[in-house]
């Protein structure tokens, strides 16, 4: 595995110091109790990120359980080795794509995926591939975000960069925002029983005032148009969307949190 610059890193601790407690963490325990995980299972945590998922895991399946966790992304998983509890029960860390896992065959009882699905090249061949490592009966559970136009921060924040750079920098996350796209794509890697469920959340940011800095910093781990800014750009463009998104800032602003309507599509199958 390559080892990961020091840009990369920093973008990948202000992902799980900033993004994950606020945005992540909730929804990660919202996807557990939609896949109904039980002590004892074999469960495999793709696009891992920075762990959250998999740790909330490790506690869900415990000593008498294993869990697995895979990101394509050497940034993300030496964060997420760093943030792992001491004393909670081991994760097996794997550096890889969801496009050709490297498990065999039957190796688990459930796969999960936050928010990983909208940004694999070939969305049936990652479903394809965790229908395969899953032993007869096992299930998927995923988490992907709603259109855009669902999610009401990200999509003046998009608005307000597309104003700036004349690209919609923010889009690639909603990109699989229909919930009969998700069960076309699952049915097509094989899958039965699929069911898609939308569900929303209150997502409260510390912080206002440094959001944009924080989040454009952070989601350069995940999102590629970001990635491939400098962090002096994505430093001068969060400055910029500070100050032209100011007033809807302060309007959505109460007790000192930025308070944001988060929509997502959770989906299962076997």
């Amino acid at each position: 595995m390559t080892q990961p610059s020091d840009e990369a890193l920093r973008a990948a601790q202000t992902y799980e110091r900033y993004m994950v407690p606020h945005k992540f963490a909730p929804w990660a325990a919202a996807l557990l109790d939609f896949a109904s995980l039980q002590e004892g299972e074999r469960v495999l945590d793709v696009a891992c990120g920075t762990g959250i998922v998999a740790r909330q895991v490790a506690v869900r399946v415990g000593a008498s359980g294993a869990i697995s966790a895979l990101d394509v992304n050497p940034a993300m998983l030496a964060v997420a080795r760093e943030t792992a509890a001491p004393h909670a029960p081991v994760i097996d860390w794997q550096h890889g794509s969801a496009q050709s896992l490297p498990f065999a065959d039957d190796s688990f009882t459930a796969v999960l995926c936050q928010q990983g699905l909208q940004f694999f090249p070939d969305p049936v061949g990652a479903l394809s591939e965790m229908r395969r490592v899953l032993e007869p009966g096992g299930r998927v559970a995923l988490a992907v975000h709603q259109a855009i136009e669902h999610n009401p921060l990200f999509f003046r924040l998009n608005q307000a960069g597309r104003a700036r750079m004349g690209v919609d920098v923010f889009a690639s996350p909603f990109a699989l925002g229909g919930a009969d796209a998700l069960e076309h794509l699952l049915v097509a890697a094989g899958f039965v029983d699929v069911e898609v469920e939308a569900q929303t959340c209150t997502v409260r940011y510390p912080e206002p005032e440094h959001f944009f800095a924080f989040t454009l910093q952070g989601a350069a781990a995940a999102t590629p148009n970001l990635a491939a800014m400098t962090e002096e750009q994505r430093q001068h463009l969060g400055e910029q969307l500070q100050h032209d998104l100011a007033d809807w800032i302060a309007a959505h602003t109460e007790h000192g949190e930025l308070v944001d309507e988060m929509a997502v599509h959770l989906v299962r199958g076997r």
